[in-house]
């Protein structure tokens, strides 16, 4: 067994079943295509490489072949490769993705020239209506070249889908490997809450005592982040509002910051998404801060604590769907789905995921998705648990 079957579906099986040519061209960020096809593998796709003379001049066939384990295509022969991969034949590939895509392989493909291996893929994946994805690497000035420009709007055009660049230090750099892989997954998965607009609120909010210390809850807002990432790429338009927290958020997607609680309910007034959930670990209570910095060395510090006012009860008055989540500690599970059902009621909420916090980890969570009709147990990744919860959003309106 080849060492890349060892990777394959490690992160997750978005990508299972589907095969991705892999252009490359003569960029420097060509280097980064090493760890790119790997970690397409590891979300289960199969990966072909196909290099352009330039690419080759950068970065040897085998490195490639090492990374996807398959044969690297260096030119074209008599075996037809760009027919039988992205042709109109039953076995073609899903997704032709071009990354790094120089200036010049944009025009060509713009213009209808295919004098490259890459570009020649790229004219039958477009008569084939294959979707193509195409990640830019150039010189800022060179992409933003008026020229260069109305060649990318010429492939947008046609529908064809550009990742990036970034405009870092005068160069417009290949978008990064987890983008380019989401912006993959999100084309050809399962594209089921295309159309959809979706909001997740996550992290931790906090309370001022003083200008130096603050009331916060426990968490990371990973959960958020997953739940962001799972509707991201199964089509949503996606927007992150998170509080404090510990995890690096995606840059590609539209991410806002709140504090407090009152901050918190300043932005409800803006919702107008289809979902809404919220994993977000609230303030129970706040108070009046001191001003400045209370003094240290005090015997004794005394803090009065009022109830906030409930964001969920606020958010479902926007009309959309909305999923809560409840969180105990060491409560037994009659117990948390009683709890679990009564905030339901009030609310009321189409979901509330409920868990006892002992068994919350970063390895892993056990939880209860529990609707008007039953509580199903769930253990798994937050990933997991991530897909988990818009599965169960879609059944609910079935």
């Amino acid at each position: 067994m080849h060492p890349t079957e060892r990777l394959r579906g490690t992160k997750g099986r978005a990508l299972e079943g589907k095969t991705i040519v892999l252009g490359i061209t003569g960029s420097i960020a060509a280097v980064e295509c090493f760890e790119l096809a790997r970690e397409l593998i590891r979300h289960g796709a199969e990966v072909h490489a196909v290099m352009s003379p330039s690419a080759l001049e950068l970065m040897t066939p085998w490195t490639m072949e090492f990374a996807t384990a398959n044969e690297v295509i260096e030119a074209l022969d008599g075996r037809v490769q760009h027919v039988a991969l992205l042709g109109d034949v039953p076995e073609r590939a899903d997704l032709l993705l071009i990354a790094p895509c120089t200036a010049n392989t944009i025009s060509k493909i713009a213009n209808g020239i295919d004098d490259t291996t890459v570009t020649t893929m790229a004219t039958i994946a477009i008569g084939s209506n294959v979707p193509v994805l195409i990640a830019p690497a150039m010189h800022l000035a060179m992409y933003q070249n008026a020229i260069v420009q109305r060649n990318v709007q010429t492939l947008k055009d046609l529908g064809i889908e550009f990742i990036g660049p970034r405009a870092e230090g005068g160069k417009a750099k290949v978008a990064g490997v987890q983008e380019i892989v989401s912006a993959a997954i999100r084309r050809i998965g399962r594209r089921d809450y295309l159309g959809e607009r979706v909001l997740v609120i996550g992290g931790s909010s906090e309370e001022r005592i003083d200008e130096m210390r603050v009331i916060t809850n426990r968490g990371t807002g990973e959960t958020a982040v997953q739940l962001a990432l799972a509707a991201y790429h199964r089509g949503a338009e996606v927007e992150l509002w998170m509080g404090r927290c510990s995890v690096r958020m995606p840059c590609y997607i539209t991410t806002r910051r709140f504090t407090s609680v009152q901050d918190l309910l300043d932005m409800v007034r803006e919702i107008d998404h289809d979902l809404v959930i919220v994993p977000a670990a609230i303030s129970d209570y706040t108070l009046e801060p001191a001003q400045g910095k209370i003094p240290s060395g005090k015997d004794e510090l005394v803090l009065r604590l009022a109830p906030t006012p409930k964001v969920l009860d606020a958010i479902h008055q926007k009309k959309c769907t909305l999923v809560g989540f409840k969180a105990e500690y060491d409560v037994g599970e009659k117990e948390l789905i009683r709890r679990a059902r009564a905030r339901l009621a009030s609310v009321p909420l189409q979901l509330m995921v409920a868990n006892d916090l002992k068994d919350v980890g970063p390895e892993g969570t056990k939880a209860l998705l529990v609707s008007k009709r039953n509580a199903k147990p769930f253990a798994g990744t937050k990933a997991e648990l991530a897909e988990r919860i818009l599965d169960e959003v879609l059944a609910l309106g079935e």
